[in-house]
């Protein structure tokens, strides 16, 4: 079931999304009060959905946080709304939500809105699976396909790589590459060389490594962190170098 993160102010209606969801069947990511609190948590965690409430407190509202989080990755977000004007039904619409659920909500419409919206999500995922790979991995080098043409990018350019679903971005010392393969694809074509699976969505270069942490490690200034299913099989690679 997905994994749903909740970004309500209203802490009893929060309390009582999280009910009906676990009840559901669904995990619940998180749940936080303010549009900042949700883009800090989606830059660490991977939400399969987002419930969010359109008018929060603080300096941002639900539609500039997840405009914020669609900048970071694309999140399907289903907004919670009591508003029904024009112009913030606009400003929602344009950030490309995959649904809106009106308070006060009930269980049925929440469950609906929710099987409708994974629905959404797996023609979405099937599509892209369906597509043909745009990597190419040689024994020093891959060729990822960008505007048009096939890149080349060396393995000792690659710092780190972020699943986002059926994608993933390349994190290189030239930038970022995106690429229609997921991270299970990508991990059995590039272990054998020095990389490393160390979280559900991530990915990174041994020899890019900057710190080791406890709970996460360091390449070039970012922090990423560490799964403990992950965290045996990472200590002994370091072992062994």
């Amino acid at each position: 079931m997905s994994q749903i993160l909740i970004v309500e102010d209203d802490m009893i209606i929060a309390a009582n999304l999280s009910l009906q969801l676990t009840k559901l069947g669904y995990d619940i990511s998180g749940i936080v009060c303010k549009g900042e609190d949700a883009i800090t948590h989606v830059k660490s965690n991977l939400p399969d959905i987002i419930l969010m409430d359109i008018n929060l407190k603080g300096d941002i509202d639900g539609i500039d946080a997840a405009l914020e989080i669609h900048q970071i990755r694309e999140v399907p977000i289903i907004y919670l709304t009591a508003n029904n004007d024009d112009v913030t039904f606009g400003r929602a619409k344009a950030t490309h939500p995959y649904a809106f659920i009106s308070k006060p909500f009930n269980k049925l419409n929440l469950q609906r809105t929710i099987a409708l919206v994974e629905e959404q999500i797996r023609d979405k995922n099937n599509k892209v699976s369906h597509k043909t790979s745009d990597l190419e991995v040689l024994a020093d080098r891959i060729f990822v396909r960008h505007n048009g043409r096939m890149v080349k990018i060396m393995l000792d350019q690659i710092l780190y790589i972020e699943a986002e679903r059926n994608y993933c971005n390349i994190i290189t010392t030239m930038g970022k590459f995106l690429v229609v393969n997921t991270l299970k694809t990508l991990e059995s074509k590039l272990s054998k060389h020095s990389f490393i699976r160390v979280h559900r969505s991530f990915m990174v270069n041994m020899s890019k490594l900057d710190a080791v942490a406890d709970s996460h490690l360091e390449i070039d200034r970012k922090v990423i962190p560490i799964s403990k299913s992950y965290k045996e099989l990472l200590l002994d690679r370091l072992h062994m170098i």
